[in-house]
C-alpha cells in the first residue's frame, strides 16, 4: 500500500488506459473488423463452441419448426456482451434459410423506423435487435401486435376522424439481445417463446475458439500459447479474438510469427493485461475499494467519482468479469473486495481488515 493513497494517471496514462479498456471491452469496436476479410463467426451450430444448453434448445426448436413448416418462436438472448448473441442470430438465419436484418434499440428512434423494417421482412426472415431493452416505449408498443399477431396498426387522422388500419406482416422471427434483462418490460419479455441466458466461457472452450480463429487467420500457435491467451480473455470470445490479433502482430515482429506462451505474455504485458485478464482500470477499481474504502462496502457512485470514470463503464465493462471470478461482491450496502482481490494485488488481507 502507498499509505492509503491511490495515485491517478497523467493525461498520457489516461489515454493509454482508455485504449486498454477498449481492447478488453466485450462491446463491438472498429478494431474487430478484420482487414483480411476473414469472418471468424461460425456459420452453423455444429461449428459453434460453448453455450451447450442454449445451442441444444435452439437446434431442437429449429428442427421442430421445419418439420411443422412453421416459423421459429421469437428468441430472447441475454447475458454480458461479447458472448455470441449476434453470432447465434446469424446461425438461426442460416439454419432457417431466411434473411437477416440487424439493428439495435437505440437506432430505432421512431415507430416508423421499426415499421419500415417489419414491412420489408419476408416469411421466415430474422429481425435481430441488439440492446432491445433500450427501445423507446413508443417503438416498443408497435412490437406487441407484430410479435403476437404478425400485424402493425396504422392510425390515420385524429380525434373524431381517427381511423385504424391493420397491415398484415409476413411470419418473421424476432431475435432480441440484451445485457440487462431486468430493464425489459413484462409485456415485451412475455412475448418471447424462447428465453436463454448466455454465460462466460471456460478456458477449455476459449482454447478451441482461439485455435479455430488462428487457423482461419493462418497464424501458427502452440497449445501453451492458446491456453495462455484463453486465460487472459475474460471468458469472452470477442475479447479472445481481439487479443489474438494483437498477439499475432507482436509475434510476427518479435518472435518469428508463431504464437507461444512467452509471446502472449510479452504482447499483453505491453497492453497492461495481467495473468487473469485484468487491465489497469480493473486493478485501479479494486485498489480504490481496498485502499480508499478499506475493502468496502462502498457505493458504485463513490468508486466512479474517485476513479473519475463513468459509472456505466464500471458496471458494463469492469464489474461483470470481476464478479464472475469472485474478486468483488455486490451487497445491499455496496461493493466489497474479496480475499482473492487482495491476494491478486499482493495486499495483506488480514492487515487491511484491522
Amino acid at each position: 500500500m502507498n499509505d492509503g493513497i491511490l495515485s491517478f494517471s497523467s493525461k498520457d496514462d489516461k489515454n493509454s488506459d482508455k485504449k486498454n479498456e477498449e481492447l478488453i471491452s466485450p462491446k463491438d469496436h472498429p478494431m474487430d473488423t478484420e482487414s483480411e476479410v476473414v469472418s471468424l463467426r461460425p456459420e452453423c451450430f455444429d461449428d459453434y463452441v460453448g453455450q451447450a444448453d442454449t445451442v441444444e434448445t435452439l437446434k431442437i426448436a429449429i428442427q421442430a419448426a421445419k418439420m411443422r413448416g412453421e416459423s421459429l418462436d421469437h428468441v430472447l438472448l441475454h447475458g454480458p456482451p461479447g458472448l455470441g448473441k449476434t453470432t447465434i442470430s446469424h446461425i438461426i438465419a442460416n439454419e432457417m434459410g431466411g434473411g437477416l436484418t440487424i439493428t439495435s434499440g437505440p437506432a430505432l428512434e421512431k415507430g416508423g423506423d421499426l415499421i419500415g423494417m417489419l414491412t420489408n421482412l419476408g416469411t421466415g426472415d430474422i429481425l435481430f435487435i441488439d440492446e432491445i431493452h433500450r427501445l423507446p416505449k413508443t417503438v416498443e408498443e408497435f412490437l406487441y401486435p407484430a410479435m403476437e399477431d404478425y400485424a402493425v396498426d396504422f392510425v390515420f387522422d385524429a380525434g373524431l376522424n381517427a381511423r385504424c388500419h391493420r397491415y398484415q406482416l409476413k411470419r418473421f422471427v424476432l431475435v432480441g439481445a440484451t445485457t440487462r434483462v431486468g430493464l425489459l418490460s413484462s409485456p415485451l419479455r412475455d412475448r418471447f417463446g424462447i428465453f436463454r441466458n448466455l454465460d462466460f466461457y471456460t478456458d477449455e472452450e476459449l482454447v478451441t475458439i482461439v485455435k479455430r480463429s488462428g487457423k482461419l487467420l493462418g497464424v501458427p500457435m502452440d497449445d501453451s500459447g492458446a491456453l495462455e491467451l484463453a486465460k487472459r480473455s475474460r471468458g469472452t470470445p470477442r475479447i479472445a479474438n481481439r487479443l489474438l490479433k494483437r498477439v499475432r502482430d507482436y509475434s510476427m515482429v518479435r518472435s518469428g510469427g508463431e504464437i507461444t506462451r512467452s509471446s502472449v505474455e510479452a504482447a499483453l504485458a505491453l497492453e497492461g493485461i495481467d495473468s487473469k485478464g485484468l487491465t489497469v482500470l480493473d486493478r485501479n477499481y479494486l485498489k480504490t475499494i481496498i485502499e480508499f474504502y478499506r475493502g468496502g462496502p462502498v457505493g458504485i457512485e463513490a468508486v466512479s467519482a474517485t476513479l473519475q470514470e463513468e459509472t456505466d463503464t464500471l458496471v458494463d465493462v469492469v464489474e461483470p468479469y470481476l464478479l464472475k471470478i469472485g474478486m468483488v461482491m455486490r451487497t445491499s450496502a455496496g461493493r466489497k473486495a474479496s480475499a482473492e482481490a487482495y491476494e491478486h494485488l499482493g495486499i495483506n488481507y488480514q492487515m487491511e481488515l484491522f
